[in-house]
């Protein structure tokens, strides 16, 4: 793949030039509005840093959340901008509007140096359509923005397996370029495709496993072992028979996860014990119990700590790991353990000389806020969709358009 890098824009010049960069800022927010975990804000940082210094009239175009297409102040932008402000020391304006008259006389307005955040373009219902035509019409009015002699910087990884307006359509109306994350994200997953060092072993969790079937299927052909936990986890223990009480279950899926088990038999790694919960909360009354001892009325909020022995016991010899999803309800403390213990036996792993990728999303959250090392991790990914599609062999159009 050829693709022309943040590096090129640069040599080529940017001085006095309008570049649209897409960011992925779709942070966690707390009920007031407080950043939550700013990774992805931090990730963004060299990009814009190294436009900004080189002279460049910035444009970030980003989104938040799903607001569907309309102007709703819970998704709003404004944490980001003042979250940027403080990371880069300089001023980060925030547009009132997306392509309206607002955000064209702030972009207008720029000098060399400065940096623009558009407002959310979910706001904009044709951000996300399936329609080419009303994408395109959005993409052109994005494209205004950046006046006669403007680049497309593409850096949000997060979103490039999306074929939405400010990732794709507006690639293929300006110069385009690769940005420093969206680049050291696709050379750490190249990696993982091409030439895994085994054992490979994959760690999938995660609230649903309709979401995850075709990527456990995907991967278990490619990897020696699938270790599998989270909220996925109960549908499997369904399929086997066992009563799982009121955990997260997908009945419709027991089927497709019993021939997943019995094409890949014991390629896939399931929880040995559990952590019931009297109800779904931080203070529920838990107990370690046996798979088939959930007592009646009670559901199971994480795996225990025999799965989590096994579970490390796979990651021992593993030299290629890829993470993605928790193994329980992290966010609180009594069903943390899970997801505690496999981050720390991946970053045991990974100390002995393994390849470690943590795949964005909940399980990049889940190590910041339960206070483990970044650095105990090969890499974090921030896409956890795009970086599962990449690895399942899809192609992501957001990094097809830019191929040269």
């Amino acid at each position: 793949m050829t693709v022309k890098t943040l590096q090129d824009l640069i040599n080529e010049g940017v001085q006095g030039r309008h570049v649209l960069v897409r960011s992925d800022f779709n942070v966690p927010l707390n009920d007031d509005r407080e950043i939550t975990d700013a990774g992805r804000i931090t990730a963004s940082l060299p990009t814009i840093k190294a436009l900004s210094e080189a002279g460049a009239r910035v444009i970030l175009m980003a989104h938040l959340g799903r607001p569907k297409g309309e102007v709703n102040e819970k998704f709003s932008l404004a944490p980001v901008a003042e979250a940027l402000s403080e990371a880069l020391g300089q001023y980060v304006a925030l547009a009132g509007d997306v392509v309206g008259e607002d955000a064209h006389e702030r972009a207008n307005g720029l000098n060399d140096g400065d940096v623009l955040l558009l407002e959310n373009v979910r706001f904009d219902p044709r951000e996300t359509s399936k329609d080419e035509a009303e994408r395109g019409a959005f993409a052109d009015q994005l494209v205004a923005l950046a006046a006669d002699n403007g680049a497309f910087v593409s850096d949000g990884f997060g979103v490039v397996h999306r074929a939405q307006a400010s990732v794709f359509d507006v690639a293929k109306r300006l110069p385009h370029y690769a940005g420093g994350l969206v680049q050291k994200e696709i050379d750490v997953l190249k990696k993982m495709v091409e030439d895994p060092a085994r054992p490979y072993v994959v760690v999938l969790g995660g609230a649903k496993v309709s979401d995850k079937l075709g990527v456990i299927e995907a991967l278990a052909e490619k990897a020696d072992k699938v270790i599998i936990g989270g909220g996925m986890c109960y549908t499997f223990l369904a399929a086997q028979g066992i009563n799982v009480q009121e955990s997260l279950l997908q009945e419709e899926q027991i089927e497709k996860c019993t021939e997943l088990m019995e094409k890949f038999g014991d390629k896939l790694v399931l929880p040995v014990d559990l952590i019931a919960a009297s109800g779904f909360a931080a203070d529920a009354e838990n107990k370690v119990v046996a798979l088939d001892e959930i007592p009646a009325g009670w559901m199971s909020l994480d795996v225990g700590p025999e799965t989590v022995k096994k579970y490390a016991e796979v990651l021992s010899t593993a030299k290629t790991v890829f993470w993605n999803g928790p193994m329980g309800v992290f966010e609180f403390e009594a069903f943390s353990s899970g997801t505690r213990g496999l981050a720390e036996a991946i970053i045991e792993a990974t100390s002995a000389g393994a390849f470690s990728v943590v795949g964005g999303g909940d399980s990049a959250a889940a190590v910041r806020l339960l206070g483990l090392p970044e650095d105990g991790f090969s890499h974090i990914s921030t896409g956890g969709g795009a970086s599962l599609e990449y690895l399942e062999g899809k192609e992501l159009p957001g990094v097809k358009v830019l191929e040269n």
